[in-house]
């Protein structure tokens, strides 16, 4: 058993190193296929960091009738804080409201100037509502409508924020699927180069294969090297991709915690190495031994 198997793995190394230039293109398309895997996992840990620092910047307002009373405005706050996807509630009174804005414009002599002119104070009492998700605002609007509170509040800014929480959504949606597309159509054209390759490889050894089933070799003895070619190409395609990722992903790290304010890329690769790991050998090896024995057990059932 052990020396057939040895005769197998040195029968599969000879066949790739003879098949050297298809062999070369096969990895290349593996590669890319693996790394096209990788960054759509890599995207997707970005994409979720993103989320979740904009869903903490993200807020709707409430804003109180000016003779609404500071009681019925906390009352209504602790009854959203009761909703499930509510996170935070935060109250700005008038006076608040005033000393912010006065803090964020000190430096704009023709808003200053305006306020003074005004006279009283111009703004109103208001809740801002922080959920646990982007998708949670809508449930919450749905909630300020009901008629309970319509003598209390002025308006909800719901609907002025609503297109750009959607529009990021659906950028990075968008995104997402195209790269699911993209890994589809490359991972299809790795499987066909490497059936290809393959194919060849089995043509070249026509007589070969002949002679040993006219012996009575068995099936796995003849398909075997065929395998361990086509799990050579896969096993070479995952290593070249593991080690370029580790390279870019720590070079890129500082540029990207730069962009994104604190994204560190190398430490999610570094994080979740196993997953990716796996995700690699099987997209490489898988890729390799699919199509091999796809290609073998065609020209062996004629």
């Amino acid at each position: 058993m052990l020396v057939s198997l040895k005769r197998i793995i040195r029968a599969g190394w000879l066949s790739f190193r003879r098949n050297q230039g298809l062999s070369g293109v096969t990895i290349f398309v593996m590669v890319l296929t693996i790394s096209l895997v990788t960054s759509i996992f890599l995207f997707r840990g970005l994409s979720s960091f993103l989320m979740d620092s904009l869903e903490k910047k993200f807020d709707i307002s409430v804003y109180f009738k000016e003779d609404s009373m500071e009681a019925e405005i906390l009352k209504t706050k602790d009854l959203l804080l009761e909703l499930p996807e509510v996170r935070a509630v935060d109250y700005v009174s008038q006076d608040q409201a005033l000393v912010i804005f006065k803090e964020k414009n000190k430096d704009n002599e023709t808003i200053n100037q305006a306020l003074v002119e005004a006279g009283d104070n111009p703004f109103l009492a208001s809740l801002n509502i922080r959920a646990g998700s982007v998708s949670n605002y809508e449930t919450i609007n749905r909630f300020l409508q009901n008629t309970r509170f319509e003598s209390l509040i002025d308006k909800v800014d719901y609907y002025q924020r609503k297109p750009v929480i959607e529009s990021f959504y659906s950028l990075i949606n968008n995104l997402q699927k195209t790269g699911i597309v993209l890994t589809l159509i490359l991972a299809f054209i790795a499987f066909s180069i490497t059936f290809v390759t393959i194919r060849l490889a089995i043509y070249s050894a026509s007589e070969e294969i002949g002679i040993m089933r006219l012996v009575g070799a068995d099936n796995w003895f003849i398909r075997g090297p065929f395998l361990i070619q086509g799990i050579i190409c896969g096993v070479l395609a995952f290593l070249i991709s593991l080690v370029l990722f580790l390279a870019l992903s720590y070079s890129l790290s500082p540029k990207i915690i730069y962009l994104t304010s604190g994204f560190n890329l190398f430490q999610y690769f570094i994080g979740n190495f196993f997953i990716i790991f796996g995700l690699q050998i099987l997209s490489g090896a898988g890729l390799g031994i699919i199509s091999s024995l796809i290609a073998i057990r065609r020209y062996l059932d004629k």
